[in-house]
């Protein structure tokens, strides 16, 4: 019998995470359905309750149903604990939660973007669940240094404080710099908002990495406008679902024919 997975969110229309499983089903030879779920929001566990009595293996979580899917799940992989935050869900009898997205964004940044962060002095803006998922993969690449900046700034201390580590945390406009990597993890892009930073955090040597996806934000154009190479989270998206993939399969699939694919369409 064919193997159901599924992505729950809310929106979920425009999730590219169905045509991103499809071709990892086909390139490695599963036997598995891929489709997406938009779950009411407040009816999160109930549609995920739903999925496994009509069989589901398993299951992506995005937005806005992370944190939820951290509570529901039975057990935690550690990265996962760490992280607060839940994006992968396996379906064996209980259900374990699993957080792919630092795994994700840290393959894209030092596979595809041959950007190394070992040494380097990374900043992070945004201190909610995208934030939190990723600083644990960021520290184990051995950074020179982690600044957590935020809006709220004692957010940003609770995160630093949180993972310890050496991780420093600010308020947007009192960062510092300049940094050899940016990373833009708040909602603003969501909104086709800028935070307000200072042009010092960038200089020619800078990537500026946006984890949204599909547009041209104004974090990236403000980015490049002073000079820093820019990139967007196509890459994290396909590599976040690669580590799902082998969550559940156990098969790592090729994923540069399929961000080549995405790019091109």
């Amino acid at each position: 019998m064919t193997d159901r997975y599924a992505v729950f969110g809310h929106p979920i229309a425009h999730s590219k995470s169905p045509l991103i499983h499809a071709a990892f089903a086909r390139q490695t030879g599963q036997d598995m359905t891929y489709e997406a779920i938009l779950a009411p929001k407040d009816g999160f566990a109930t549609s995920v309750a739903a999925f496994v009595a009509a069989g589901g293996r398993g299951a992506n979580v995005t937005v806005p149903f992370k944190e939820e899917a951290f509570r529901l799940a039975t057990r935690l992989a550690p990265r996962a604990e760490r992280a607060g935050a839940v994006n992968t869900l396996v379906f064996d009898g209980g259900i374990l939660g699993d957080n792919t997205d630092g795994a994700g964004l840290v393959a894209d940044l030092t596979r595809n973007l041959n950007c190394s962060l070992a040494g380097r002095r990374v900043l992070l803006l945004g201190a909610g669940g995208a934030a939190r998922g990723v600083v644990e993969p960021l520290l184990d690449q051995q950074p020179a240094a982690l600044v957590i900046a935020n809006r709220t700034v004692s957010r940003a201390h609770e995160l630093a404080d949180l993972f310890g580590r050496g991780v420093t945390a600010s308020g947007f406009d009192e960062t510092g710099g300049p940094f050899d990597v940016v990373i833009n993890a708040t909602a603003a892009s969501l909104a086709g908002e800028l935070p307000p930073l200072s042009p010092a955090i960038f200089t020619t040597d800078t990537l500026a990495y946006d984890m949204m996806y599909g547009r041209d934000t104004p974090f990236l154009a403000f980015a490049r406008g002073h000079g820093a190479a820019t990139a967007d989270g196509l890459g994290m998206l396909v590599e976040q679902a690669a580590e799902a993939f082998y969550v559940w399969r156990g098969v790592r699939p090729d994923t540069a024919a399929v961000i080549a694919s995405l790019r091109a369409a």
